[in-house]
């Protein structure tokens, strides 16, 4: 799994780089301000992480692609929004938004892959349809309501979001 030579861990690889380059941006944000080398490594790992997604084999649309895409959607305007429009008025409020949604799905599916491979939490929710499992995604996903919310307020608010 996170041997970087096969598919799998090349793509686990990706997924933990761009977990752990969320972590600044999303402090920058907070801030009000941006940290381009992090933006830069979280966004791009973020969509090559969902782009390699595709490359497993699979029979018919699953959840995992409806979550890959619209993480491609996410990190292309959160890159559009920064790289193109440079965070020009309203673009400053999409870049937020999306760079912090994109790194909440992120952590969304490394919860639930933590539920599908690590021994403890499987034997926990062995379908992830148990209590522990929607405890674990409910407090993630509460926790990234209140952060996108400040990100995208103090992120609006501040004249230096490019420094």
């Amino acid at each position: 799994m996170f041997d970087p030579t096969t598919f799998t861990g090349f793509h686990t690889w990706l997924s933990l780089i761009a977990i752990v380059a969320g972590f600044p941006v999303a402090a920058a944000m907070l801030k009000g301000h941006t940290r381009p080398r992090w933006t830069g490594i979280l966004l791009s790992t973020a969509f090559a992480t969902s782009a390699t997604g595709f490359g497993f084999p699979f029979n018919g649309i699953l959840p995992s692609h409806i979550v890959g895409a619209i993480s491609l959607v996410l990190v292309g305007l959160a890159g559009y929004a920064l790289y193109a429009r440079r965070l020009d008025g309203a673009w400053r409020r999409i870049y937020a938004i999306t760079a912090m949604v994109a790194f909440y799905l992120l952590i969304f599916v490394a919860v639930a892959q933590a539920f599908m491979k690590v021994p403890f939490l499987q034997a926990m929710a062995p379908t992830q349809s148990e209590p522990p499992f929607a405890i674990a995604e409910g407090l993630v996903l509460l926790i990234f309501v209140v952060l996108t919310y400040l990100a995208a307020r103090r992120f609006v608010r501040s004249p230096t979001a490019l420094a």
